[in-house]
């Protein structure tokens, strides 16, 4: 279901930073598809947000993720006019959208995703700022790179939102959902070679019990590992789900019993920490003086690596505790713009559920 308007212009934001419509590439604005809004609208769930997703239907079309703390990272990013700031991880475009708006008229973007599927999208999407939005396909653990290759070596804000999109989730082919029959995939690029049915069917069992333990945090990783070797060949998301749930039992609250394998194997597929430290690194080459960094992470393991690099990169000494005079000669490169997490607002988890877990960091550069 595609709703009209009749307004020209740019995006449109309600008090809150919710996106409520955006020009398309047809001239008009339309309504976009998001949980809060289909409330507004007293829509059906499945027509404001789960209605089959197919590349050029006008559901796909039209359809922005709803991103985490929107206004928080327009706030913390202190997006100013005319500035120059890269969002490495753009997605479907949410948070990058409010910071073309923010920045405007001069303001530019360079958007960096490992997904083309994606990138394809908010290309597209975003064709009306012309030049003022900058697509590029890469990963972003070589965003100083991809950035040079733009003619851009300083930016005045970046930031990497750690989360994959909704649509990632609820479209096919991607294989990150427990609640349909898909493969085994769980590539952002599907160009990379290393899938998830290739962990499952050929890695050793104490390799699978390292794996789901050291990026799932799944204290019963063994067990798990055993029944996947038990089961072999295990070829769909279902399959791998349903044998989870039978070794750990009945779901946990609110969370699926597959969940902690599921983020293990993405995080194993798309070597997802240690890309994280280079993109890190990489930040800090390329902020400006006084830019801002703002990373938004989602769970335990993204946050405590978040958390320590910026610890460091702001200390003034990182020898190991006990030596009686520094010896280190380290220089902060960063200054900690808050020391506790930012969290969703209560209004916020509940109109997006799936914000609840993020975690905002904010540090300037030096």
């Amino acid at each position: 279901m595609v709703l009209t308007i009749i307004k020209v212009g740019g995006p449109s934001f309600d008090r809150r930073g919710v996106l409520q419509y955006a020009p398309t590439t047809n001239g008009a604005n339309r309504f976009i598809a998001s949980a809060a809004l289909g409330q507004a609208l007293r829509l059906p769930k499945d027509e404001a947000v789960t209605q089959t997703l197919g590349p050029g239907s006008a559901m796909e079309e039209t359809l922005f993720h709803q991103p985490a703390l929107l206004a928080e990272t327009i706030e913390q990013l202190a997006v100013r006019p005319n500035g120059i700031y890269l969002d490495a991880t753009v997605g479907q475009g949410g948070h990058s959208l409010g910071i073309l708006q923010a920045s405007a008229p001069l303001g530019r973007v360079l958007g960096i995703d490992l997904d083309p599927r994606s990138l394809k999208r908010v290309t597209r999407r975003f064709s009306w700022y012309g030049e003022r939005f900058i697509p590029v396909h890469g990963n972003y653990a070589q965003m100083a790179e991809l950035a040079r290759a733009k003619g851009i070596t300083q930016v005045n804000g970046l930031l990497l939102d750690l989360g994959f999109s909704s649509l990632q989730v609820d479209a096919k082919g991607y294989g990150f959902s427990f609640q349909r029959e898909e493969p085994l995939d769980m590539r952002y690029d599907p160009g990379t070679p290393l899938t998830a049915a290739h962990i499952i069917n050929t890695y050793s069992p104490v390799e699978l019990a390292r794996i789901i333990f050291q990026y799932g945090e799944e204290p019963r990783s063994r067990a798990i590992a055993r029944a996947i070797i038990q089961n072999r060949p295990i070829n769909s998301t279902a399959e791998l789900a349903e044998l989870v749930g039978r070794v750990l039992g009945t779901r946990r609250g609110r969370i699926h019993p597959a969940t902690r394998t599921f983020q293990a194997l993405r995080i194993a597929v798309n070597n997802e920490l240690d890309n994280l430290k280079l993109g890190l690194q990489g930040a800090v080459q390329l902020l400006a003086p006084a830019g801002r960094l703002v990373v938004i992470s989602y769970h335990s393991l993204e946050d405590r690596l978040v958390k320590e690099t910026l610890a460091r990169e702001s200390a003034q000494c990182i020898c190991p505790p006990g030596l009686p005079v520094c010896r280190c000669g380290h220089e902060p490169s960063l200054r900690l713009v808050n020391r506790r997490v930012i969290r969703p607002t209560a209004e916020e988890a509940q109109s997006n559920p799936r914000s609840r877990s993020a975690r905002m960091r904010v540090a300037e550069r030096l």
